[in-house]
């Protein structure tokens, strides 16, 4: 093999997973797989699109070697290949954040908008659970929370917040945490919660973030 055929073949198939990469919803898809697998249909739920679109992504990802399948029935589960993919992801959106300053004004907004500039460290939440003086709320899927949460967490779905309130007290303060730093369902509670008079703000990332960390899973 000559050397030119050699970077040709070896920089199309980096080129190949730079592809994959090219779609917000693929890269909605890798966020979600994260939390856990998920058929079709819950991520084509999850990600506002078809079944036949989502299925598309899906199948590229999977021709990248970014996703792997299992069959159940007539369902197809799909998972990430392996915790590289995710740490992929997080060094994209590092660069994006660093190099893009519209990312940096959207979050801005979006979060001002619904009164959650304000949030907690991974490191503070901990040590606030182990003083136990703070009330932790998951409002990821139930699915998702089964699959793993931050101990001592109780789980409301975003969906489900407005109808239990009742089951949260009002005597400490409340964390809400969800998917990551760019998911919208802990900002969402965070509105919900302090127009409610609860005194609440947000983990300033999600779960995968605190398993990284080496903090305690359930």
């Amino acid at each position: 093999m000559k050397a030119r055929e050699f970077k040709d073949l070896i920089f199309q198939q980096f080129a190949n997973i730079a592809t994959a990469f090219s779609s917000p919803k693929r890269l909605e898809i890798i966020d979600i797989l994260e939390q856990g697998e998920k058929d079709v249909e819950t991520l084509s739920r999850q990600i506002s699109a078809t079944f036949a679109n989502t299925s598309r992504h899906l199948q590229i990802l999977k021709n990248a070697r970014l996703v792997e399948s299992r069959r159940d029935g007539v369902r197809m589960h799909y998972r990430l290949a392996d915790e590289k993919v995710f740490n992929c992801w997080k060094s994209l959106q590092s660069l994006a954040e660093n190099r893009v300053a519209e990312i940096r004004e959207v979050l801005r907004d979006f979060l001002a908008e619904r009164n959650a500039m304000n949030a907690m460290s991974k490191e503070e939440l901990w040590s606030r659970i182990e003083s136990n003086d703070v009330i932790v709320l998951d409002v990821r899927p139930e699915e998702e929370f089964s699959t793993g949460h931050i101990p001592g967490a109780i789980s409301i779905p975003l969906s489900e917040l407005r109808e239990r309130l009742n089951e949260i007290p009002h005597d400490r303060e409340i964390v809400a945490y969800c998917r990551g730093p760019y998911c919208v369902l802990s900002p969402e509670a965070i509105k919900i919660l302090l127009d409610e008079g609860y005194d609440a703000s947000r983990l300033e990332e999600g779960l995968p973030e605190w398993r990284e960390a080496g903090l305690p899973v359930m």
